[in-house]
């Protein structure tokens, strides 16, 4: 038998991530998942599906991943049931992922970047070798 989803979506808030008991690391988080077609005269419909993460991928997920960022995630589907205090049962469906990977481009997300929030002179007076470019210039590509 076969159990493999791979899914890209976008966060939709910052990952959770805590410990077992045992110290184990564990990461939960949502993806929006948006689904490649929509029905004559509507949007597209968007599906929000939760992801596990354990040890080293929770502890990755956990300190470089945030709200809005776009992932790719490999895994296996889980489901669950439990009943609760009331005796009322339970369902969940869940993907527990394998690998995790960065799905938007370094420009992107690369908000911290010094460069991003500086005027083109500035750039090139920071890097050496570097200098602004106009609209106009003729580019080689």
């Amino acid at each position: 038998m076969l159990n493999k989803v791979i899914l890209m979506g976008r966060l939709t808030k910052d990952p959770e991530l805590r410990y077992t008991a045992s110290n184990i690391p564990v990461c939960n988080f949502t993806l929006a998942v948006d689904r490649n077609y929509a029905r004559q005269g509507e949007e597209k419909q968007t599906d929000f599906i939760r992801i596990i993460a354990w040890r080293n991928t929770a502890e990755f997920v956990g300190k470089y991943y945030r709200k809005g960022l776009q992932v790719v995630v490999s895994g296996r589907i889980q489901t669950s049931t439990w009943d609760d205090q009331d005796g009322k049962r339970h369902f969940v469906t869940e993907v527990v992922t394998d690998e995790t990977y960065f799905a938007d481009s370094k420009r992107d997300t690369d908000n911290t970047n010094r460069f991003n929030s500086q005027p083109a002179n500035e750039i090139s007076q920071e890097v050496e070798g570097f200098m602004p470019v106009e609209a106009d210039d003729d580019l080689p590509f």
